[in-house]
């Protein structure tokens, strides 16, 4: 990104609060927010529409801008014959969804930035992702020559690929299969696991991309079946995560991905999104596996974010870029000087566990610090105790990371996102309940706090962000969703009722707001949204799980907690309309494949109750157990804890699906009532 003062050129996005439009403020291109301003002013001078989508952490989006969007030539036919729209992606998901669908449609592979021409009412014709100048001006002559010479064509490709678009959701809709069973959640499995490499974890081949649900609900398939291939897959990935280069070494935190197949040298983007999930998934495959490197990867990522996404007011921001001062990854990265000046007698030791050298591990001689071998064998190349090398490794990454600190930063998108900020509630709570560590809490305190001051209205309603001017974007499908299960999973934590309460309340808004009874599923913009050329429901899970996904497992687990067969039942028939996507993609259908576990797998409900209750259920949590849990130490109205409370006596009840065995009295009798 280039500094801007004194710049020549100044466009509308001055305006705007997004930290990715601004980048794009003193283009000599005549950007335009999205809005009705520019779609009016296309058809108003009957010109095509350039819709570029992207967000400030990516890097082949500034590389686009400096290449194109930043040069006169390019600027002055896009100016002259394009109305030209300039698209924050976390800021407006709903249009990046439905053109980046378009895409798809298109025959194209997806990625930002995203540049779709359209007609003047929106409709797309084109899209490609990056392009050099040369090509993006090629594209841009032949479309513009098309429109000229052969509007028809155009508005006849429009048209079937509108068309098109609908007809995938009616296919998508129209797909209700019968009741899953556990034997075709386990063929999902077998299936999905071809694909599993089990020599580095993830997925065969490059790029690799944590897939953090795709662990979670892989913990959860574990515990009920023992697969040991599923073990091994788990602790493979979890464990060369950590050790590669996607996992920043010095201050904690995963970048967004690896250009290998071995977590090596990663895009040095580190997302909100990412970290929040993988700090619970990391905390949960704690509880399982008791590895102390789990550990440290929660604590270190949440000081990562609190020390660099945490905003004052207790919310977090979205991103740090990939770039600083115009180069990809240099905030983290070393050469071999940098390290002989900085570490001085260390330098063996950590040269040996972090595989530098004076020729580097990547391009251009430089090191991206990563591990691939255990302290022991350090230890004993080197003759020093595994206890010395892990105090001279301790030394050196503090030494690193304070002449890290004095380099030029990373920007930061500071949007505060409510869907991104809940998965960071999520997370925190989940940190919490395995941990126990009051830091954590307050941190989720400090963050609920935010979200009930700028975010969360009374009645339900959910706000996606605050702007720097005080105004609100509205919440989307998965901010309502990511931040009812963010209050389950705080409830789970604390058994504060409050916070289900509020679950419910955010539930009842996103139902009568988005949920669409022709298709039984909910649409991802509100009925309040603006209308664009298709419509949205998103139904596959990514590397943020689908907002229906969330939306199913919420209603189920809301429905268990206040006794209400209609949520139980709806989040049923929205499980069987995905089912046979489920079985072939299983990939792509995790937190689906959660909620089939929950209706076909003894997954089961847990009460404790009486004045020791808490007590019992931090014993029986030690362990990782995949249940639905709820804790009666004092008299309470919700439903499922009704009448189970006696001041006298402390008890366990474990239930399947409201069935309920005789109360067990202590923890190891309960474990053995749960199969």
């Amino acid at each position: 990104m280039n500094e801007h003062s004194g710049s020549k050129h100044t466009n509308r996005l001055i305006r705007e609060t997004s930290p990715y439009l601004l980048q794009h403020a003193h283009n000599p291109v005549d950007w335009y927010p999205w809005g009705s301003k520019a779609i009016e002013k296309a058809k108003r001078e009957d010109k095509l529409i350039i819709v570029s989508i992207g967000y400030s952490a990516c890097h082949w989006c500034h590389v686009m801008e400096h290449e194109s969007f930043e040069d006169e030539e390019v600027a002055a036919l896009m100016n002259a014959h394009f109305v030209n729209i300039k698209v924050d992606r976390e800021e407006r998901p709903d249009v990046d969804s439905v053109y980046m669908d378009a895409l798809h449609l298109m025959g194209q592979q997806g990625g930002w930035p995203l540049n779709c021409i359209a007609l003047p009412d929106g409709t797309p014709v084109f899209g490609a992702t990056y392009l050099p100048k040369d090509n993006w001006i090629s594209v841009l002559k032949q479309l513009r020559t098309l429109y000229t010479e052969n509007k028809d064509k155009l508005l006849v490709y429009a048209s079937q690929l509108k068309s098109g678009m609908q007809q995938q959701i009616l296919v998508q809709m129209s797909q209700a299969g019968a009741a899953l069973s556990s034997s075709q959640i386990e063929e999902m499995v077998e299936n999905w696991s071809r694909n599993f490499d089990m020599e580095w974890g993830g997925s065969q081949g490059a790029p690799k991309f944590p897939m953090p649900n795709g662990i979670a609900f892989l913990l959860r398939f574990y515990y009920f079946t023992k697969n040991p291939k599923v073990k091994d897959y788990i602790e493979i990935t979890l464990d060369n995560m950590a050790a590669g280069g996607i996992y920043d070494h010095l201050g904690g935190g995963f970048a967004r991905y690896s250009v290998d197949g071995y977590w090596k040298v990663p895009h040095f983007e580190k997302m909100l999104y990412d970290n929040a999930q993988l700090i619970g998934v990391y905390a949960e495959a704690f509880k399982l596996f008791k590895k102390p490197r789990y550990r440290e990867v929660v604590y270190d990522s949440i000081e990562f974010l609190t020390r660099e996404l945490q905003a004052e007011s207790g919310g977090y921001y979205a991103a740090l870029d990939a770039d600083s001062e115009g180069v990809e990854g240099k905030f983290y990265i070393w050469t071999y000087d940098d390290l002989v000046k900085l570490l001085g007698n260390n330098l063996e030791v950590f040269s040996l566990y972090y595989n530098v050298s004076h020729v580097g591990n990547w391009e251009h001689g430089i090191n991206v610090l990563h591990t691939t071998k255990p302290i022991e064998a350090v230890a004993e190349r080197t003759g020093i105790s595994k206890e010395e090398c892990e105090r001279i490794l301790d030394e050196a990454r503090k030494t690193l990371f304070e002449a890290r600190n004095v380099r030029v930063k990373p920007g930061t998108d500071t949007k505060i996102l409510a869907s991104w900020n809940a998965l960071t509630l999520s997370a925190l709570a989940k940190a919490y309940r395995v941990f126990g560590q009051e830091d954590f809490l307050n941190l989720a305190n400090l963050l609920n706090d935010y979200i009930d001051n700028n975010l969360l209205e009374n009645s339900g309603v959910v706000q996606r962000m605050v702007t720097k001017t005080n105004g609100h974007v509205s919440g989307f499908l998965d901010d309502y969703a990511l931040l009812a299960q963010a209050y389950i999973d705080f409830y789970q934590a604390t058994f504060n009722e409050h916070y289900l309460h509020k679950a419910k309340r955010i539930t009842l808004t996103a139902l009568e707001q988005f949920f669409d009874k022709n298709h039984g599923m909910f649409r991802y913009t509100g009925k309040a949204s603006e209308t664009l050329f298709a419509e949205k429901f998103e139904l596959s899970d990514n590397v943020i799980p689908a907002s229906n996904s969330v939306i199913a497992n919420v209603l189920h687990t809301l429905g268990v907690y206040f006794s209400n067969s209609e949520w139980i039942s709806l989040s049923t028939q929205m499980l069987r309309k995905v089912s046979v996507n489920l079985q072939e993609y299983g990939a792509f259908y995790t937190n689906w494949a959660i909620l089939g576990i929950k209706e076909t797998f003894q997954y089961k409900e847990v009460v404790f109750s009486g004045k020791n209750a808490d007590q019992l259920f931090k014993q029986f949590d030690e362990t990782f157990h995949y249940y639905l849990g709820a804790v009666s130490s004092a008299n309470s109205n919700l439903p499922i804890l009704k009448n189970r409370y006696q001041e006298d006596l402390s008890q366990i009840f474990v239930c399947h699906k409201g069935s309920c065995q005789l109360p067990a009295a202590t923890v190891d009798e309960a474990l053995e009532k749960m199969g």
